[in-house]
């Protein structure tokens, strides 16, 4: 016997709750919809009592999702990318041969364009428009198909695919390297850390047999280039990557001080890389799909 339908909540409380989600606050929310805050509390308020669970918990001036919502968010997350991909299609976006692609600056100059003509070979009436992005970006406000972020794969909403491990180097300027001749000594240096992976020192440092805080104190960086121009200016110990390195150590512009091969052991989860992420359902864009394929038939190491 067939099991009765579910009764679905209004739609404007599941958009304002994907808004709050996504926004962090009410007010926030609000902004993107235009509406009032009020207006957001009150399509909450209808959303919790539709479904019996209390979505929002008040903590000083914060709000903070229940397990309820982070859940519920997931399956809302993929409803709103299916109600995008029906709207391209019946307004005939499906049948466009334009890819918007944002991708990781870093590895759009170090990997991707040198080689997008493979792809256009593949599909010659592809209308490709590439932005560059450290954060990952909203792919729905931004008007993006399908991206290639740097991180670790935890983007749980998406469907993410590992094209390339980005293995680090622990430098320093030549004259910081005299400081630093055990892990034991990175607890007294400045360490240089990616502003989008926070947690990438205190993996080194676990890996090293080292408690993570004990270090002297730190800086944020944007992105890669920064990262090295910062290690090579010497304000502190940073992480770099491998194959951007190897020149820099061999003029002795660069040092790394506990050893070019001190993380090569590395559990692999702990290691970076380069991920495509795409929106469960935008692959049933032909384009997006034909980009994704050619880009999982590419072998994206450093030396290909």
């Amino acid at each position: 016997m067939p099991s009765r339908p579910v009764r679905l909540p209004p739609l404007n409380a599941m958009r304002a709750f994907w808004a709050v989600m996504r926004q962090g606050s009410f007010r926030a929310a609000a902004d993107e919809l235009s509406v009032s805050p009020q207006a957001v509390s009150q399509q909450i308020r209808i959303l919790e009592d539709a479904l019996a669970v209390r979505l929002f918990e008040r903590k000083g001036h914060a709000i903070v999702p229940t397990e309820q919502a982070i859940l519920l968010s997931h399956f809302v997350a993929a409803g709103f990318d299916e109600f995008a991909e029906g709207v391209r299609r019946v307004t005939g976006a499906a049948r466009r041969d334009r890819i918007n692609i944002n991708v990781s600056p870093y590895f759009a100059t170090r990997f991707l364009i040198q080689r997008l003509g493979r792809f256009h070979d593949r599909m010659p009436s592809a209308d490709l428009r590439l932005t560059t992005r450290v954060e990952m970006p909203d792919f729905s406000l931004d008007e993006v198909d399908v991206s290639i972020q740097w991180g670790f794969g935890t983007w749980s909403e998406y469907e993410t695919t590992l094209l390339v491990r980005d293995p680090k180097i622990i430098c320093c300027a030549p004259s910081l390297a005299a400081g630093i001749r055990t892990p034991e000594d990175l607890a007294t240096a400045t360490l240089l850390h990616p502003v989008i992976a926070p947690t990438l020192w205190e993996r080194v440092l676990r890996h090293l047999g080292q408690r993570a805080g004990r270090t002297a104190g730190g800086i944020e960086l944007h992105d890669a280039e920064t990262m090295k121009r910062a290690v090579i200016s010497g304000i502190g110990v940073g992480l770099v990557s491998r194959a951007d390195v190897l020149d820099d150590l061999q003029a002795g512009r660069l040092v790394a001080p506990l050893g070019i091969d001190v993380l090569s052991d590395m559990d692999s989860a702990e290691i970076p890389g380069f991920y495509l992420v795409v929106p469960r359902g935008h692959r049933r864009l032909e384009a997006v799909k034909a980009f994704c394929d050619w880009v999982n038939s590419e072998a994206w190491d450093y030396y290909a």
